[in-house]
């Protein structure tokens, strides 16, 4: 079992995978980062606010002793919102890669053509014939 795990672990496959993974892990921070800190505060200009602290409020809460709100109800909005466009752009991104991947993949060879000539029925057919007679 140990040699079996050995050879599908150095098959490729699974090196190919993690590294995707990493790639993927790094590539999402870059657009965490670029919803954050350009997408976000555009949109923020048009509601005069910071895109991520808009919510709506469904339940006031109350002020403790330090200022703070506890006890608040909120739909966080703004924050889904941001890790939709999130998605959106990684999705994008994504299928520009499979794309760009499938044009550059050689292209596969039509298949060769069946040779001309009597079809293998034909052939099973005047072998039958011949024994009959």
């Amino acid at each position: 079992m140990l040699k079996e795990f050995k050879e599908f672990a150095m098959k490729g496959n699974l090196v190919d995978i993690a590294v995707g993974f990493v790639m993927g892990a790094a590539f999402k921070q870059v657009v965490t980062s670029f919803t954050g800190g350009i997408v976000s505060p555009l949109i923020g200009l048009v509601f005069n606010a910071d895109f991520k602290d808009l919510k709506y409020i469904i339940e006031e809460g109350t002020a403790n002793d330090a200022g703070e709100m506890v006890g608040e109800v909120a739909i966080l909005w703004g924050d889904f919102l941001t890790n939709v466009i999130d998605f959106i752009i990684v999705a994008f991104v994504m299928f520009m890669v499979v794309k760009a991947v499938n044009r550059m993949k050689k292209k596969e060879e039509p298949a060769p053509e069946e040779p001309a000539g009597p079809s293998e029925i034909d052939l099973l057919t005047e072998i039958r014939d011949s024994l009959k007679k």
